[in-house]
């Protein structure tokens, strides 16, 4: 069995993610890696990875450059993009990482610029008839019926979002916001469905889970539901959009009305929960680049499981972070790789 190197960007926080690559390497007995990259040298998660270096933004020149050499250094043969920002990068330059051996697991360019904005996903979503949250931009004949919510029209996480209980507030929000977006306010319970499909899109899996409580944006405690409907709409969405590799849907439910109000084209923060329950996104990601194939397990997934997060601290001494591999640059490296087969 060759290595499955593995390359997760944007560590960050998301120490769940790669300790499941970590974990599902281990599981299927291949003598893989998983790297990290993160632009800065205090994000916990690269120090959960087997090597990792610190790399410049997501909109620095030479950011794709630098990816690919340290690609190409540590023989990677798995790429996962972790960050809205960057995802519509990485599915425009998916044929590139092809040609070097490495398979990137995230949408196309089209489908992460639409779910990027959240104005285009709901002209989307409403196109294809699905139900999504009533979205409007700034100038339009905006409603006056309060409450209502306001959020960045592309944003991440909770950042820059906020409800509007009057016409003062509203006001002020507008001119507070960097383009904004004006939705309706949703009221239930809030769901996020995590998704996966192998590389041609092909729906493998569908986890509902409720978010109980949210902290900065990401399911602190949660909690899955085998909700025949919510299954459904997870896999009617993802097909819609042509998602490949991960991706969430967040939505609320108010007894039987059902509104979408975003879709992520990554790997959702509350990701721990949806693996514990026996859907195991990232083991079904390096069997596929071993070439086997994952038959889908659609509803297969232990309902009513609850995740409760808490804190832990990681204590860095100096000598580890200051001999951090920065990279500005691409490395200086080279080796003959063999294209992947595209399937």
């Amino acid at each position: 069995m060759r290595p499955v190197n593995t390359l997760v960007t944007a560590a960050s926080r998301r120490v769940g993610l790669i300790r499941a690559f970590v974990n599902a390497l281990q599981a299927i007995g291949n003598s893989g890696v998983v790297v990290s990259t993160d632009m800065n040298t205090f994000s916990p998660g690269l120090y959960f990875s087997h090597r990792h270096y610190i790399v410049p933004l997501t909109t620095h020149p030479n950011y794709i450059p630098i990816i690919k050499s340290i690609c190409i250094k540590e023989c990677v043969s798995l790429l996962i993009p972790t960050i809205d920002d960057e995802i519509p990068l990485f599915g425009a330059y998916k044929d590139d990482f092809a040609r070097i051996g490495v398979r990137v697991a995230c949408s196309g360019a089209d489908a992460a610029r639409i779910c990027n904005d959240k104005y285009e996903t709901f002209r989307f979503l409403r196109q294809k008839g699905l139900p999504v949250v009533e979205t409007y931009l700034p100038g339009a004949s905006l409603p006056r019926k309060f409450p209502l919510f306001i959020k960045p029209r592309s944003g991440r996480g909770s950042v820059g979002a906020y409800p509007v209980k009057s016409e003062k507030e509203l006001q002020f929000f507008l001119g507070y916001i960097e383009n904004p977006v004006v939705q309706e306010f949703l009221t239930g319970r809030e769901f996020t469905i995590d998704v996966c499909t192998d590389f041609q899109g092909r729906v493998l899996s569908v986890v509902p889970r409720e978010r109980l409580v949210i902290r900065a944006g990401v399911s602190d405690r949660g909690i899955t539901v085998k909700d025949r409907r919510l299954i459904d709409l997870g896999e009617q969405v993802t097909m819609a959009l042509g998602l490949v590799g991960a991706a969430n849907i967040q939505l609320k439910m108010d007894g039987e009305r059902i509104r979408i109000f975003e879709v992520n084209p990554r790997y959702s923060g509350g990701i721990p929960l949806t693996i514990a329950a026996g859907a195991d996104f990232p083991r079904w990601q390096v069997k596929l680049v071993l070439g086997r194939r994952i038959r889908p397990k659609l509803g297969q997934f232990t309902d009513a499981l609850t995740m409760a997060c808490f804190e832990e601290a990681l204590f860095l001494d100096r000598e580890r972070l200051v001999k951090q591999p920065v990279v500005s640059a691409p490395l200086e490296v080279g080796r003959v790789v063999e294209p992947i087969q595209l399937q």
